[in-house]
Formats: structure tokens, C-alpha cells, sequence
């Protein structure tokens, strides 16, 4: 296993790999590295000859008064669990590499990231395309793991790599919970002890919701107002949304016709923990 720290060696390398006719497989990270990420680097492994994994805590996707300067760095854990995943390279590049001082080149995706996310952390979704552009020019994949955890994501950049002719292909990777149910999240360790209890509450509200949709029922209003009673009833949970969207546009929906999906941001303390699942009708 080999670290790359410089964008054109990296870069370099990937050509090198295309012409050799290797197929490269790709996962992109923030680092702090979980059984989440192990997931991902695992399926991606499986279908490619050259594994990369990124590094790279963006701050071009975290707002003024997000959590950018306390968020966990552990690069030493990182690398045990790429060895763990029998990873060729990562791709470790320095924030002074990645944007210029006067960068002024941005991806914006227009359709589906005004809604959950987008609407409560303005322009995260420019930081997350832009900087995905820019790994894709440098790693070369074929192919690229995003985890369902993130799903507003994972359909924005589906939609970039349609809609800019990418030749990637975007697997999706399944969501993966620690054994109480709670989504692993590379910020779970920021919760305390009590915080980490209730935050079963993102889970048992999904739960509550599927439960009512197998018996039934199709309003969306009914099925998120399931979500907001059960977060209202967590002393340390401020509820940033939740919604039912068509889990193609990410519209909103008021019958459940097709595919939609339930998703939902809870906030405890200065900890924002995500959640979803997709209702099949």
C-alpha cells in the first residue's frame, strides 16, 4: 500500500494504470475511517484491479458555523483500515494543493440539492461536487463507491457523472449500522454517553414509519409526522428535517405512489447525525 500526497503524481500514476488497460476502483472519504467505509472499499476491491481510496477533509462542503476545525482526523486509524481492505493507494492530498488562493471554479448541481441537506447548509452541495470533480480528474476511476448513508448525495453526484459524462460508474454502497441500529458516522464519537443513547431515535422513527407503510399507508404527511413525534419526545434531539421525497427527483410528495424516500437530520448538541430508507410501494 502506498500514500500519494501530490496531485500530479497521483494523477500520473492513474494514466499510468489506464494505459496498462487496469481497471480502477475508487472511494472518497473524509477520513476517520469506520466498518462504513471498510464496506465500500471492500465492494469496490472486488470489482477493480487498482483500489484508491481518498483522504481529503474538504472544507469547500462545511459551512462558517459547522464543524470543519473539530472534525476527526486520525490518519494512522485510516491506514490500518485501508490495509484491512487491501487498498493499492491513498490519496492523502494537502488542502494548499486541492484549491489555489484565488480559485473561482465551482460545480453546482441545480435540481436536486435545494431540498434536506441543501436547505439547511447552503452550498455544501458546490463543496461536494467540486471536489469530486476534481478527485475524479486526478484518480482516473472506472468506477466510484458512494455510501446510501449520504443519499441526497449519492443521487447528486449519480446526477453529475449523467449529466457531465463522467466515465464512472457509481455503485452504491449500504448503509452500515453499529449492532444497536445506529447509523455509523465518523461524528458518533462526538456524542456523549446520554446523546449516543438517544440517538437510537433516528432508527426507531424510520422503523415506526416503514411498520405504518406495510400496514398501509401512503400519506406522507401521516408517515412524517410519525418522525417528528418521536424526535419531539428525545430530551437532546432538535429535529432539522425530515421528509418523504421521490427517490428519483427528490421532490416532495404527498401520495406514495412509487419509490420514495424517508429521510431525516437530527441535530444533538453541536452533532448532526443523517438517516434514511427508501419505501417500496
Amino acid at each position: 500500500m502506498e500514500t500519494i500526497r501530490s496531485l500530479k503524481r497521483m494523477q500520473k500514476r492513474a494514466f499510468r494504470h489506464k494505459r496498462e488497460g487496469s481497471v480502477i476502483g475508487f472511494v472518497p472519504t473524509m477520513g476517520f475511517l469506520h466498518e462504513g467505509h471498510l464496506s465500500l472499499m471492500k465492494l469496490a476491491r472486488k470489482r477493480c484491479d487498482v483500489l484508491v481510496a481518498s483522504i481529503f477533509v474538504n472544507p469547500t462542503q462545511f459551512g462558517s458555523n459547522e464543524d470543519l476545525c473539530t472534525y476527526p482526523r486520525d490518519f494512522t486509524r485510516d491506514e490500518s483500515f485501508c490495509e484491512k481492505a487491501n487498498v493499492d493507494i491513498i490519496f492523502y492530498p494537502e488542502f494548499e494543493s486541492m484549491y489555489t488562493d484565488d480559485a473561482s471554479v465551482w460545480v453546482n448541481e441545480e435540481a436536486l440539492s435545494g431540498g434536506l441537506c441543501g436547505a439547511s447548509r447552503p452550498d455544501h452541495f458546490r463543496g461536494v461536487c467540486t471536489v469530486v470533480t476534481k478527485l475524479f480528474n486526478l484518480v482516473q476511476p472506472d468506477l466510484a463507491v458512494f455510501g446510501e448513508k449520504d443519499a441526497q448525495q449519492l443521487r447528486i453526484i449519480e446526477r453529475m457523472v449523467r449529466d457531465l459524462d463522467f466515465p464512472v460508474e457509481i455503485v452504491r454502497g449500504s448503509i452500515v449500522r453499529e449492532p444497536d441500529g445506529l447509523a455509523m458516522s465518523s461524528r458518533n464519537k462526538y456524542l456523549s454517553a446520554t446523546q449516543r443513547k438517544e440517538a437510537l431515535c433516528l432508527r426507531r422513527s424510520l422503523d415506526k414509519v416503514v411498520e405504518q407503510f406495510k400496514e398501509g399507508e401512503r400519506d406522507a404527511t401521516v408517515l412524517r409526522q410519525v418522525v417528528v413525534d418521536l424526535i419531539a419526545s428525545v430530551p437532546s434531539a432538535e429535529l432539522d428535517y425530515a421528509e418523504v421525497v421521490d427517490d428519483g427527483s427528490l421532490a416532495e410528495v404527498e401520495k406514495i405512489e412509487g419509490d420514495v424516500l424517508m429521510a431525516l437530520a437530527v441535530k444533538f448538541g453541536a452533532v448532526r447525525l443523517i438517516d434514511n430508507t427508501i419505501l417500496y410501494p
